[in-house]
């Protein structure tokens, strides 16, 4: 039984012969393969099972003591858990997937022999590698398996799904790829540090009066769309914004794929206190048992929700996610697109809606959003908006875009080896009467409205 194996006593650490880790792990590997299986099973199943683990660390201990071999430049301490990751664990990304840890942004595995972690301040480092194209391809599937239960194989050479509910993952393989580079992977890590409201304005991501002027907009019904590039920020500006939506207010979110957002607020007693629904679409070779994230809003729309977040704009869901926000529901979304109001045409070319011309397209989307954020990871690695914009449509139905705030960058210089960026956040129009009129009608704060119209 696995609760009967004992440690041996140790040895001297002169007696210890070093050997090379990986042909070591291959021995060892084949020597638990066939003692004892069913330990590498059942943490296989259950990596949080600690009488396993254990068992496991002993059989590997002794394994060491009874050879009298450890892992060149390790000790036997170091050697055990090395070998224990490699065998039930996930090897190399051990130490940056550790759920303790909230500096790392994304772990990019370009092949097996180039992994680049993201860190939090903006550096990007070359960490250690894999041993081998295989030793890459049997780590992320364990990963996919344990934390997914997803299958990564050639007939699915592409997956996308998450590890829990903060951590999203992107594998390509098999034929998708080169043999010799084993796999490309992304894991990216969203809002590590559950970035609070000083988090934003101490980072230079924007000022206090702009975030201010932001969520007083969306807590009183005013739709927007935040947009940039991959990696800017636009999900942790648009999750943070989430978060202060009333508690006694509905929010219904909606993602394609996998769950990022995890709104929901517990007090110590386990109760909810806020009134959250999350929900992402569902893939399916039978397309009548698919749901996609038009098929979400059309549902969201009857389920009385006081606010929708349609997590990216990316197909034919925009036009959705337009018509819902131009019939009186608040709505929050996301796109790619290179300023505030390139915004406008990206919209239309989602819609893809032959009934209407492009020129309508845009005065629809104008319509339904009429601010939108413009959010940009800098040269120094940090990410700011750089516009925010209202459109303004008259009587007549002719649209203006005004600039309400602009970043302007002062000085750019080289600091040893790194780019540095300075500037300040710059006030342009005022809001609109329109808005200004919901506000006043709203939760604004007199204090807060007497200093938009100063």
């Amino acid at each position: 039984m696995a609760d009967e194996i004992k440690v041996k006593a140790p040895i001297s650490s002169s007696e210890y012969k070093q050997m090379d880790f990986q042909k070591l792990f291959t021995r060892v590997q084949k020597h638990m393969s066939k003692k004892c299986a069913y330990l590498i099973d059942t943490l296989e199943k259950d990596k949080h099972n600690l009488n396993a683990t254990e068992q496991m660390e002993n059989y590997i201990r002794n394994y060491l003591l009874d050879r009298k071999i450890i892992a060149k430049g390790l000790s036997l301490d170091e050697t055990v858990r090395k070998l224990i990751a490699e065998l039930t664990q996930f090897s190399i990304l051990n130490e940056y997937l550790d759920p303790k840890r909230n500096d790392i942004e994304e772990i990019n595995i370009n092949s097996w022999q180039d992994v680049k972690v993201h860190f939090s301040d903006g550096t990007i480092k070359s960490v250690q590698h894999f041993n081998s194209p295989k030793h890459c391809d049997d780590i992320i599937r364990r990963l996919l398996r344990q934390e997914s239960h997803v299958t990564f194989d050639n007939a699915r050479p592409i997956v996308r799904s998450h590890l829990n509910e903060r951590i999203r993952i992107t594998v390509i393989g098999g034929a998708c790829v080169d043999k010799s580079s084993g796999l490309a992977a992304s894991i990216r890590i969203v809002n590590p540090k559950n970035l609070k409201r000083e988090d934003f304005i101490e980072k230079g991501t924007l000022s206090g009066e702009m975030l201010d002027l932001l969520i007083a907009l969306f807590q009183n019904g005013i739709s927007m769309c935040i947009t940039g590039e991959t990696g800017s920020g636009k999900t942790t500006l648009m999750s943070y914004l989430l978060s202060q939506v009333q508690y006694h207010k509905r929010l219904f979110t909606i993602e394609e794929d996998v769950r990022e957002f995890n709104l929901i607020v517990q007090n110590e007693e386990g109760k909810t206190l806020n009134n959250v629904i999350h929900t992402v679409t569902k893939k399916s070779e039978d397309p009548s048992q698919a749901v996609d994230q038009e098929k979400l809003l059309e549902t969201a729309m009857t389920m009385d929700p006081d606010y929708i977040c349609v997590a990216e704009m990316k197909g034919e869901e925009a036009l959705a996610a337009q018509e819902a926000a131009n019939t009186g529901h608040t709505v929050i979304t996301t796109t790619h697109a290179r300023s505030c109001r390139m915004t406008y045409d990206r919209m239309a070319s989602l819609c893809k809606n032959a009934n209407d011309s492009n020129e309508a397209l845009i005065k629809n989307a104008k319509k339904a959003f009429p601010i939108v954020v413009y959010i940009k990871k800098y040269e120094d690695n940090v990410r700011r908006i750089e516009e925010i914009t209202e459109c303004v449509i008259d009587e007549d139905g002719k649209s203006q875009i005004n600039t309400l705030y602009e970043f302007s960058v002062t000085k750019k210089y080289i600091e040893n080896g790194k780019v540095r960026i300075q500037g300040e956040f710059k006030k342009g129009n005022k809001i609109s009467r329109y808005l200004l009129k919901l506000l006043q009608e709203g939760t604004a704060s007199e204090a807060f409205l007497k200093e938009l119209e100063e």
